[in-house]
């Protein structure tokens, strides 16, 4: 099983990333991409600046992807996650599900997106087009329900 996980300021290119995945494999029947995209929140925001621990973060991410493979049959997985000022339009988060048949391939790529949202080390501060920051961005009760349907 081939696990990448890469934690980096630089934007990604999915296309690559899911052609490095596959390249040479025929063992993979399906492969579910989810790419999260920064938001501009109904016109208010010029970017998001995110936050880690280095190191923590690539260890927090690592033990849920390993939990992913314990629960489903993948083939590969990737996540890439960004940290830095994004704007909005451009790409956060990459998590690459590869698997023999599509059923485990999406369920694994939601725990991993269910499981970053809530329990990978990353902290989100606003800035707002009227030049000010925000306030570090508050944990959402819906990400937290989400994640409850694995447990």
């Amino acid at each position: 099983m081939a696990r990448m996980i890469r934690i980096q300021a630089e934007p990604f290119d999915a296309a690559a990333e899911t052609a490095n995945l596959t390249a040479g494999r025929g063992d993979i029947g399906a492969l579910v991409a989810f790419t999260g995209l920064c938001r501009d929140e109904g016109g208010r925001l010029t970017a998001l600046e995110l936050e880690h621990y280095p190191g923590m973060a690539e260890a927090e991410i690592d033990r849920i992807a390993e939990q992913a493979e314990k629960r489903w049959p993948l083939l590969g997985l990737t996540v890439i996650h960004r940290f830095g000022r994004i704007s909005p339009g451009e790409e956060i988060v990459l998590v690459l599900a590869a698997s023999a048949h599509r059923r485990a391939a999406f369920e694994a790529a939601s725990f991993m997106m269910d499981y970053l949202k809530t329990q990978a080390p990353f902290w989100k501060r606003e800035h707002l087009k009227d030049g000010t920051s925000g306030a570090w961005v508050e944990a959402k009760e819906a990400d937290d329900r989400a994640v409850e349907r694995w447990v």
